[in-house]
């Protein structure tokens, strides 16, 4: 059996769940969301705790036993907790800057990166530090959102100039050998 798959998600106070066969909503203090998992998974909705249980033990179903187990633990914990994501910018002239609720960035090109924030997602922007923080309850829409700003300017290897993660590690090159 999963070892993901077969523990129960906890349910804190505050955060109501719905289930109708294989649709959970899940809604809380930050939000609400809502997924159709596949029919062949079996939850199971009793007193403060969801359970999930497969029908057969077919490669298939092993695998989507532990997936709806964990994307329903990450529903339950996002609209409670909620994701964040941290990025940094390194670079001369390099920066950011909140205008309104967008994210406008400024990395080198002709013109500023102007980013709008899905439903749900917040910026923030540290002048000091140079990070901007992502914030939402959907972990999968922080990620993406993430991951397409570090895309405007992902980080090269000679100078370590761009946009990256926070605790990503950036392998440097040496760069030319001087002539002798």
């Amino acid at each position: 059996m999963s070892r993901i798959g077969r523990l129960p998600v906890d349910i804190p106070e505050g955060v109501d769940v719905k289930v109708k066969g294989s649709n959970v909503r899940v809604k809380g203090p930050k939000g609400v969301l809502q997924h159709t998992f596949p029919a062949s998974m079996d939850i199971k909705h009793e007193s403060n705790q969801i359970s999930v249980s497969r029908p057969s033990d077919l490669k298939h179903h092993k695998a989507l036993h532990g997936m709806t187990r964990a994307l329903i633990a990450n529903m339950v914990n996002g609209v409670n907790t909620g994701y964040e994501k941290i990025l940094e910018i390194n670079g001369v002239g390099y920066r950011a800057e909140i205008n309104g609720k967008n994210l406008v960035l400024h990395v080198g090109y002709s013109h500023p990166v102007e980013f709008e924030p899905p439903e749900g997602i917040e910026f923030d922007w540290d002048n000091r530090t140079r990070q901007i923080k992502i914030s939402g309850y959907d972990k999968q829409v922080v990620g993406h959102v993430a991951a397409d700003i570090r895309k405007t300017r992902p980080p090269e290897p000679y100078k370590g100039k761009g946009i990256k993660y926070l605790d990503e590690r950036i392998r440097r090159k040496a760069g030319k050998a001087a002539k002798v």
